[in-house]
């Protein structure tokens, strides 16, 4: 074997394991993609269950029901031109309440409830998560600077 060839068998051979460590790579990333959608999004795209993903928006007014084992919470999330019913079990953040922004992290189950597993709140008066500025912009309904 010429030196020319094992040169030429080195780069193929280099060229190919970088191609699967890139694959690998994107695999990985596309893995643990999450995606942000607005209620009206959701009524829109008919988005499946079994893909995880947040949901942003307003949490509307009346709508919270605590469950009978007070840890189990129902409530709503709306951007005012659309609503989607939310279930969470667990502790609330302390600046969880109606009319005020929310970004929940989970999926639909089979009759359009989002089933959520992590529930992140506004955490001062001035903050509200882009991605629900942007939805509430967008409905027409953004108060904001």
């Amino acid at each position: 074997m010429t030196r020319r060839r094992r040169r030429l068998y080195f780069i193929a051979s280099s060229m190919v394991m970088l191609g699967i460590a890139a694959a690998l790579i994107l695999n990985a990333f596309q893995e643990n993609l999450v995606f942000f959608h607005s209620p009206s999004e959701i009524a829109e795209k008919g988005i499946s269950g079994e893909r995880r993903f947040r949901l942003g928006g307003l949490v509307e007014e009346n709508s919270v029901v605590k469950g009978d084992d007070s840890v189990t919470i129902s409530f709503r999330v709306t951007d005012t031109a659309a609503s989607v019913p939310v279930r969470y079990r667990g502790l609330l953040p302390d600046l969880f309440r109606e009319g005020q922004g929310v970004v929940a992290d989970g999926s639909l189950d089979e009759d359009g409830t989002f089933i959520a597993t992590e529930i992140l709140a506004k955490h001062d008066e001035a903050y509200m998560p882009p991605e629900v500025a942007a939805a509430l912009k967008k409905a027409g309904q953004w108060q904001g600077e």
